[in-house]
């Protein structure tokens, strides 16, 4: 098998570096779309606060929070190769990201803690909302770490 997949060299007929963030973008939009489309089932199928806490909601809300922090910095901010400085420059830009991904790693900590602490360890008969939490702040998360994969494609890609 491992022969086989050698064999295929598809790095070579596409060149990806020209489409590289356009991917990224499509990839975090769809995993974004995916995680809420997963939130929605479950309070559509669970109406009830018995089944379904609506303050669980709270985790999701906050990883969009987060998903919009992460993506209001660009790489060049970051690294420090803008041509504004903006408010704080660029320690400011690496605080915002910072916080930006405390805010996603704690929602998908959070969700972990929704799914094992109100739905497993409680053996409870339906889990799925606790499931749906938890798929819904991983694939937010994912979809951040999507957007950071996007790279400049400008004259910093040869150095």
């Amino acid at each position: 098998m491992s022969g086989f997949l050698e064999g295929l060299r598809c790095s070579e007929c596409i060149d990806w570096g020209e489409k590289r963030n356009t991917i990224a973008s499509v990839a975090a939009g769809v995993l974004f779309f995916t995680g809420w489309w997963i939130i929605i089932d479950a309070a559509v199928i669970y109406p009830t606060m018995e089944e379904f806490n609506h303050s669980y909601h709270a985790c999701g809300v906050i990883a969009t929070i987060a998903f919009l922090m992460i993506n209001a910095v660009s790489n060049g901010q970051v690294r420090g190769d803008s041509y504004s400085e903006g408010c704080l420059g660029q320690t400011g830009a690496r605080i915002w990201l910072f916080i930006g991904f405390m805010l996603a790693f704690g929602s998908l900590i959070a969700s972990m803690w929704i799914l094992f602490g109100g739905y497993v360890a409680k053996e409870k008969a339906i889990v799925y909302p606790g499931i749906a939490v938890f798929f819904q702040n991983a694939f937010i998360f994912f979809g951040e770490a999507a957007t950071q994969a996007e790279g400049e494609t400008g004259s910093m890609q040869g150095a």
